[in-house]
Parts: structure tokens; sequence; C-alpha cells
């Protein structure tokens, strides 16, 4: 049976920073229904669309809500949620801005929308690993 850390939370530090997490999370699926949005636009207006642009526009907006249930059980102090949340929001602005360079792979207007929608995660990254939120979560 797996043993779950639960970290000493409740000082308005921590409460003030998973509540900016969250709304960088909700910003990050906002940004990425737009992306969808557009993209079914411009296929509807006959422009050239991609299954890669498809694909990705339905995932961001998908992983919105489950970013929101990680940052909702690390702010009840689990070290293992608080883990993946400020794992996933440190890579994942930097792989997404690292495919979305590669060249051909999507047009510029989309990778700017994706660029964005990831890098509404950062702040989230950041505020992660502050003194303050980092020493609520001992290691287990």
């Amino acid at each position: 049976m797996a043993t779950t850390t639960t970290a000493t939370l409740g000082n308005s530090r921590t409460d003030e920073a998973f509540s900016t997490a969250r709304k960088c999370i909700v910003l990050f699926g906002a940004i990425g229904l737009i992306t969808l949005a557009t993209v079914a636009v411009m296929a509807a207006a006959g422009h050239p669309t991609t299954p890669f642009m498809w694909i990705r526009g339905f995932i961001f907006p998908a992983l919105a809500p489950v970013f929101l249930r990680i940052a909702a059980r690390a702010a009840g102090g689990e070290y293992k949620a608080f883990d993946r949340i400020r794992t996933v929001c440190t890579v994942m602005p930097i792989a997404v801005l690292a495919v979305d360079l590669i060249p051909g792979i999507c047009p510029a207007w989309y990778a700017v929308l994706q660029g964005l929608s990831a890098l509404a995660l950062l702040p989230v990254a950041v505020l992660t690993r502050t003194k303050a939120v980092a020493a609520a979560f001992p290691k287990p």
C-alpha cells in the first residue's frame, strides 16, 4: 500500500500561490479553446489544417481540467500532486515551444497561440519553486 505524504499548508503565501496557479491553468485552457476554435474557423473557411493542429488543439483544453484537479490536490497538501504539477508546468512550455519551432510543422499563427497557452503555465512552475511553497512540501 502506497503512502501519501501530506504537506502543512494554510498560510497566505501558499494559498495565494495555488490561487494564482489555478488562474494560470484556466488561462492555459482558455487559450487552448481559442486555438481550437481558430483551427475550426480556418478549416471551415477553406484554409489548410493538419491532423497535428486538430489533435493538439483538442489535447490542450482537455488537459486543463486534469491540471486543475492535480493543482487542487496539491493545494490540499498532497506531495505527489505538488511534484507532478510543478514538473508538468516546467516541462510542458519548453516542449511545446521546441516542437512549434520545428520548421513546417504548423503555421506561425498556430505556434503563437499554442506558445501563449503553454507560457500561461510558466508562472505555476515559478510559484511552485518559491521557498515559501516548497517549504510547505517536505520531500517524503
